[in-house]
């Protein structure tokens, strides 16, 4: 590094810092797509200000999440965060010394970097859940609203003389199928034909008594997380679904030996993008508050196990949670819900006669 002169050595040194940082990140497993908009955003912030990493002081660092504050879409507080960790942790690679770019800075141009977020001038961190508050669990009469649109779908599209009734099929079976077992929309996309398992505690269900996830939500630089979801009698009404979509459905896309469990016409694999359409489409059609988005469907299904009775570690488990915590913030109980658990607990302390 020290022995190649450059006639412009700042974007020489600051491609380096970048690409050493990638290695690091490569090196902790993290993937890529994890990593690379980390890289995008350091290469944001040096072309807002102008200035090099080891130019960068904390005003420059106020003035980058101040813009990114105003305009059309304003960021909101998480990502500020998001943004000002990202950054903070570019800038600790360039502090450590084991890399050497302290001393590469200050013998090539004079400067050496400084931390640019400090406690002083960064979000800070006070609540559990900082999600949009308009995201919630669907009632029992939205859920069904949807899944009667997206059923509709397919007759609507057929007699229209249009192409898409087929696809439209398999995405109501697709959506059902996420509600039914909880599962994000990459948990869904990446099920498999052999994902679809017995229950030997619960033969009724046949081959779609559980479905073994083996693409869940992993930690960072962690293999994703795998577990097995049971179907529970409350969703057994799927099991015609995937009875339909397995034996009469699928088999008309003509998908020969693909694998997945959801294919397209082209007899590829269904993408978490696709899926997340299948929903707004029936959301629409359904006439549902826009602000519902597709993750709505795992909160709805973690609050109605939780209304149908089910003890708090068996949601936990289900959902792929490692924290209880975690599995509360999706929970939005009804009133009736809480009002039968009120009753429950003035029998238990004052007897039958209490009213």
């Amino acid at each position: 590094m020290e022995n190649v002169v450059h006639l412009d050595p700042a974007p020489a040194v600051f491609e380096a810092m970048l690409e050493g940082w990638r290695r690091q990140q490569s090196a902790r497993f993290l993937k890529a797509s994890t990593i690379t908009p980390r890289l995008r955003l350091v290469r944001r912030m040096e072309r807002f200000t102008g200035l090099y990493p080891w130019q960068w002081a904390p005003a420059d660092g106020e003035a980058f999440i101040d813009d990114m504050r105003g305009g059309q879409l304003p960021i909101v507080s998480s990502t500020a965060r998001s943004y000002e960790v990202t950054i903070s942790l570019f800038v600790e690679f360039l502090l450590d010394s084991r890399y050497g770019w302290v001393r590469v800075c200050e013998e090539r141009f004079g400067d050496t970097p400084q931390q640019v977020f400090h406690e002083g001038n960064s979000v800070l961190h006070k609540l559990d859940y900082e999600g949009d508050p308009r995201r919630r669990p669907l009632t029992y009469d939205e859920v069904q609203a949807l899944f009667d649109a997206a059923d509709a779908r397919p007759g609507v599209i057929a007699a229209q003389g249009r192409k898409g009734a087929l696809c439209a099929a398999r995405d109501a079976a697709v959506l059902k199928t996420v509600y039914a077992f909880g599962l994000r929309r990459r948990e869904a996309s990446q099920l498999d034909m052999v994902d679809l398992r017995r229950n030997r505690a619960a033969p009724q269900f046949g081959e779609f008594g559980n479905v073994m996830v083996r693409y869940g939500k992993a930690p960072k630089g962690s293999p994703p997380k795998r577990r097995t979801v049971l179907l529970v009698p409350e969703m057994d009404w799927l099991l015609d679904t995937l009875r339909d979509w397995v034996g009469e459905i699928r088999p008309r896309f003509e998908p020969g030996s693909h694998p997945a469990l959801w294919v397209t016409e082209r007899v590829g694999r269904l993408s978490p993008r696709s899926i997340n359409e299948a929903f707004v489409a029936a959301r629409e059609d359904a006439g549902l508050d826009p602000s519902l988005d597709l993750h709505c469907l795992r909160h709805s299904y973690i609050t109605h196990l939780t209304e149908f009775g089910y003890p708090a570690r068996f949601v936990q488990e289900q959902a792929g949670h490692a924290y209880g915590s975690t599995t509360a913030i999706y929970m939005g109980v009804s009133n009736e819900y809480r009002n039968k658990l009120l009753e429950r607990a003035l029998k238990g302390r004052l007897g039958e006669d209490w009213e």
